[in-house]
This record gives C-alpha cells, sequence and structure tokens, in this order.
C-alpha cells in the first residue's frame, strides 16, 4: 500500500511543482522603495520570469510600522502561492515581542521558502560631524550634554537593532527618529536632520564615495571589501555582529508542493551569475540560498539572539 501511495503521489507533486505558478505572483516588501530591500526584491523579480514558467513576480512596497504593515497583509492573504513576501526580521520574527497587540504571530504566521542573502551594515555619520572613526563618535556621543540623534527605517529592523546593540556595548545614550525606508534614514544623515545611522552597505555606498557621508565602522564580523580601511565594530568591541538578512516566505499553510516549487525557483536565481555578480558586487551580499527548513532554523535562532536585547533594553513599536 505505501509503495502504491508513493507511485501515485509522486507524479501529482510533480504536476503541482510544474504548474506553479500559474499566474503573476504578488512579493510583498516591507519598506518603502529606494531601500536594500526593494533593490534585491526587484533584482530577484526581473530574474523571476527565466524560472518560473515566464510568470512574473510583481513587486508592492508596503511600508511602515517597522515592516508589520506588509507582514499583517501576507499573513492573512490565502496560502496558495499567489502572495508571498520578501521576509525581515521585523515583520517575520520578533515583532510581536515589539508590539504585543500585533494582529498576527510572526514566529507562526508564515511558511518558510528560501534565505536569499545576508546584508552587512555600517555605521555612517554626517559629513561634517566632528569624529572619523568608531572611536572618535563615542567619544563625542560622551561628552554632549543632550545625546545625539541616530536614523532608523523601523523599530525593529536589523539596522535599529544593531544601533542599540552598539550603544549598549559602548555605554552611551542617543535619541532614536524612525523612518519609513533605507532612503529616507540616508537621506536625514546626509541633510543633518539626524547625526549618525546604521543602513546597509549598499544604501549608504554611493553616498560614502561622494563624501556626502562618512563610513565609520561596519556591522559585520569581518571587514567589507566594498569599504576598504573601515574596521568592523567588532575591532573595538569583540563579539559584536549585526546583518540585515532577507528570504521568501509566504502565508502559513502553504501547500508543501507549493513550497517546494517555489523553493527550487528561489534557489535557481540566487544560483545565477548574474544575481550573484549584481548582488555581491554593488550591495556586499552574501548569497545563502537552502532549504527550507534550514531558512526556519536560521530565522529561529534570530529571534532567540534578539529577545533578550529587546526585553531588557524596554524596546517597543507601541
Amino acid at each position: 500500500m505505501a509503495a502504491i501511495a508513493l507511485a501515485t503521489g509522486l507524479p501529482r507533486a510533480a504536476q503541482a511543482q510544474a504548474a506553479w505558478p500559474d499566474r503573476p505572483v504578488r512579493l510583498v516588501v516591507p519598506f518603502g522603495a529606494g531601500g536594500a530591500i526593494d533593490t534585491l526584491s526587484r533584482t530577484v523579480a526581473n530574474l523571476f520570469a527565466q524560472h518560473a514558467h515566464g510568470q512574473s513576480l510583481v513587486v508592492e512596497n508596503r511600508g511602515g510600522a517597522g515592516g508589520s504593515i506588509a507582514g499583517q497583509a501576507v499573513a492573512t492573504s490565502r496560502p496558495d502561492g499567489a502572495t508571498l513576501m520578501m521576509a525581515d526580521l521585523g515583520a517575520n520574527a520578533i515583532g510581536k515581542e515589539l508590539q504585543p497587540t500585533l494582529g498576527y504571530e510572526p514566529m507562526r504566521s508564515f511558511t518558510s521558502i528560501c534565505h536569499l542573502v545576508n546584508l552587512p551594515i555600517v555605521l555612517i555619520a554626517k559629513a561634517d560631524l566632528p569624529a572619523d572613526d568608531l572611536a572618535g563618535v563615542i567619544a563625542l556621543a560622551k561628552s554632549r550634554r543632550e545625546p545625539m540623534i541616530y536614523a532608523h527605517p523601523g523599530i525593529g529592523h536589523a539596522s535599529h537593532l544593531g544601533q542599540e546593540l552598539l550603544l549598549r556595548a559602548a555605554g552611551i545614550r542617543m535619541t532614536p527618529v524612525p523612518y519609513r525606508s533605507g532612503a529616507e534614514v540616508l537621506r536625514s544623515v546626509i541633510q543633518g536632520e539626524t547625526e549618525t545611522a546604521f543602513p546597509t552597505v549598499s544604501t549608504a555606498l554611493p553616498f560614502i564615495r561622494d563624501n556626502r557621508v562618512k563610513a565609520i565602522a561596519v556591522g559585520s564580523a569581518a571587514a567589507v571589501p566594498l569599504l576598504p580601511g573601515v574596521a568592523p565594530v567588532a575591532s573595538l568591541y569583540p563579539g559584536f555582529e549585526a546583518n540585515v538578512w532577507h528570504g521568501i516566505m509566504a502565508p502559513a499553510g502553504l501547500p508543501a508542493e507549493i513550497t517546494v516549487a517555489a523553493n527550487r525557483i528561489f534557489n535557481a536565481i540566487v544560483a545565477m551569475p548574474e544575481f550573484r555578480r549584481q548582488v555581491e558586487s554593488t550591495q556586499a551580499a552574501q548569497v545563502v540560498g537552502g532549504t527550507p527548513e534550514a531558512f526556519a532554523r536560521f530565522i529561529q535562532a534570530e529571534y532567540d539572539r534578539w529577545i533578550p536585547l529587546i526585553r531588557e533594553g524596554g524596546i517597543r513599536a507601541d
């Protein structure tokens, strides 16, 4: 009986994999246009049809509330493969801890599909800040009577938590100001509305090269080749590490055959030399890929890593 079931079941699964997607797919992005996650999403969307029977992946930006607006929209969508999400730490892992009244459970409301990339973040400062390295910024913050001001793209974003982790390591205070996207964060530093931020390298790199902002330190454990001479925060505070990560998720309850088909397609995309060349050279990305199960384990590890900081710091979005 088991052999008969296996023999009759596999063709159906193979047919389902071959059929998905049979229509355009919506990819919901939890931040506004112009930031690193938007750039990544559009790179993936441009390559999607080559591996998805000619079907398109339509990017829909749903920024605000640290990603929870997008998370709510996807969590309550039908799990039929028509709606996917570009996953983010806040919207898809720690959001409930930040906002207890959140209308969905980030750790239970999604189906993991594929971990795409990890993106390093870089501490930047406005161009006329009288400090050029991390030690100088920390010394300046300690000398101020009023706290310095830093920008972030939403409470619970890795850029926000990375900054809070740094403040804790350095024993200093700064005043946070939230924005809707990485592009808005960068603009605030360039215009002097805020003094520092921790955006992704890809978002900040053109403006660092144009000397419109200063690169102070990178959040990754190792130096970033695209930023020669910029030391990791860990060189001053050993053990420090903070990165942005993104992958593909769907509403909970996605049929297993669609999960398998989607994972196959997104792994094919990240394996493309064109994809790797673009994200590595412009976003300093670490390309990951892998199984849905591996992505789910990674998200659980990130949840376990950041929850103590959130609880000890009393960080809340409401």
